[in-house]
């Protein structure tokens, strides 16, 4: 069984199709059916052929993603999507040939049936050299490295990974996407210095930066919210805030929105804001849809993305806990990974 990154648009904009209807996607919409493509070299023809413009390289690595999509992956393969829209990976299982859909949105064509196993997983769950390898900027990449397989398997079925082996070199070094492995080892950091009720008081800072007053409730039974947080000088304009957080780092139930309805209620609050840095579990994000102008949802990736944007105007003692440098680094030339 081998294991592939297969991802679902730069921005995850076919991530929802691709979960929904039980597919791997990928781009190169010009690209017209693959399936009677009878070598590789016959793909490099084509692909030169639809893209005359592309030079040389970027030719070369689109014939090797497309070609590894429809011909090399197998059914029983796993599939690791990450996840754009929250911060989590979805892990799916192969279960038929490449197949070009003409049914599906206008740039989706190019899939492969596949059942996902698991949709919400925490990017928490998994190691840091399996995240870098995540961070590919490739659309379709072989993962083969410290024993994939067996410590995402592991994962899958709710056990601790087995212990990471020595570096067995044997996987083809690819761009990876810098910005998001900096924030998945911030990610970890906060992890380990933030536990418990520290995460309410960083998620109260960075309220506070954004100009809420704010109030937060004393360590242990909080009564339902954690953080009450108000607008103008003293806090009692709207809009008003009950902000409940969960440090545990596997997703949350519906019943925790629920529960955070009633707390607004009681409190009198315009808004909600549910914080859970293992991320939601899928019934939750269903129901949350219907409650987009009254609650929202941070997890662990909106957290450090609101971190960063204020973390000018963070206290100094928490800059002291966290400090960081800002750095300007040069995009692969490749990172356009689709046609």
């Amino acid at each position: 069984m081998t294991v592939w990154l297969v991802r679902a648009g730069p921005y995850g904009e076919r991530e929802t199709l691709a979960l929904e209807q039980g597919l791997s996607v990928i781009g190169w919409e010009e690209m017209p059916d693959l399936s009677g493509v009878g070598s590789r070299q016959d793909l490099e023809e084509l692909v030169r052929t639809t893209y005359p413009d592309a030079g040389k390289g970027r030719v070369a690595n689109w014939v090797g993603q497309l070609w590894a999509f429809r011909e090399r992956m197998q059914v029983g393969d796993l599939v690791v999507l990450p996840l754009k829209k929250q911060s989590a990976i979805a892990i799916g299982k192969i279960l038929g040939p490449y197949a070009f859909r003409s049914d599906l949105a206008a740039d989706t064509h190019h899939t492969r049936a596949t059942k996902w196993l698991k949709t919400d997983i925490p990017r928490t769950r998994f190691d840091q050299d399996l995240l870098y390898t995540f961070g590919a900027f490739m659309t379709v990449c072989q993962i083969k490295r410290h024993n994939a397989e067996e410590r995402i398997n592991a994962i899958i079925g709710g056990q601790s990974p087995p212990v990471l082996p020595p570096d067995d070199g044997d996987e083809a070094v690819t761009p990876v996407d810098l910005e998001q492995f900096a924030q998945d080892d911030l990610t970890e950091f906060i992890s380990r210095k933030f536990k418990g009720h520290e995460l309410a008081r960083l998620v109260d800072e960075i309220l506070r930066t954004q100009g809420y007053q704010t109030v937060v409730s004393p360590e242990g039974a909080d009564g339902g919210v954690d953080i009450i947080a108000g607008s103008g000088p003293m806090g009692f304009d709207s809009p008003r805030l009950c902000v409940q957080v969960k440090s545990s780092e596997t997703p949350i139930g519906a019943a925790v929105l629920r529960e955070l309805q009633g707390t607004m209620k009681n409190f009198g609050a315009d808004q909600g804001l549910l914080v859970s840095w293992g991320g939601f579990a899928a019934p939750l994000l269903k129901e949350a849809r219907h409650l987009h102008f009254e609650i929202r949802l941070w997890d662990a990736g909106n957290v450090v993305t609101n971190l960063l944007r204020h973390y000018d105007q963070l206290s100094p003692g928490v800059q002291a806990e966290l400090p960081l440098k800002r750095i300007w680094v040069r995009l692969p030339e490749s990172a356009g990974d689709e046609g």
